[in-house]
């Protein structure tokens, strides 16, 4: 499998990018700072920006699948780079893409008609994020794109333990944190799995 990644460098998606690697597949990583990456046979780095088009179409070229572990940052990137994106795929003809997401845009379990960022279930201070990210799902679900989000609550980050708990639309309940490496593998195993096509997915352990 061909594999763009975005957000290669961060927590959870350098741990993507290792298991894409170890598994021997094709990866390509769209990078501002491709120096933070490793050396690998299997790794093509396009150096770039995800906001500039041109860079985004070249890095897709021939891949099967995108996935974006870009965070927010106080920016408006994900919400700005998502048609972008959209376009991309669209005219290069890739139908799949995997996101990781937030818990906030999850559905409330205590208030059924708004999201968990909007409820008293979420205990962050700001909404920010959140927002962002809910954006991102509001275009994908919009587009007629096969996507996943995966949606972790608290993301300590710390090694794998293989067991966890996943639910589609909702937070697992009395979740509290999921490992970053966690995350990551559970990403990695939808890439081939494909169970939860046109979903957001709650993971916590």
């Amino acid at each position: 499998m061909n594999i763009l990644i975005l957000g290669a460098t961060g927590r959870v998606g350098s741990n993507i990018l290792t298991l894409a690697l170890s598994d021997r597949h094709q990866v390509t990583v769209l990078a501002r700072s491709p120096e933070k990456l490793p050396t690998n046979s299997n790794l093509t780095i396009v150096e770039g920006d995800v906001l500039n088009e041109d860079v985004v179409e070249k890095a897709a070229k021939d891949v099967d699948v995108i996935v974006s572990a870009l965070g927010t940052d106080k920016t408006t990137t994900l919400s700005e780079s998502t048609p972008i994106l959209i376009r991309v795929m669209k005219k290069q003809q890739i139908n799949r893409i995997i996101t990781v997401g937030t818990a906030g845009i999850l559905n409330s379990r205590v208030e059924p008609t708004v999201y968990r960022f909007e409820s008293s279930e979420s205990k962050r201070k700001t909404t920010r994020a959140a927002k962002e990210h809910l954006a991102v799902y509001e275009m994908l679900s919009a587009s007629d794109l096969d996507w996943s989000i995966i949606c972790p609550t608290y993301l300590p980050d710390g090694p794998a333990k293989g067991e966890y708990r996943v639910e589609e639309e909702y937070l697992p309940d009395g979740g509290r944190e999921i490992s970053t490496a966690d995350t990551a593998a559970f990403v990695y195993k939808e890439l081939f799995d494909r169970n939860h096509s046109c979903k957001r997915v709650g993971i916590a352990y």
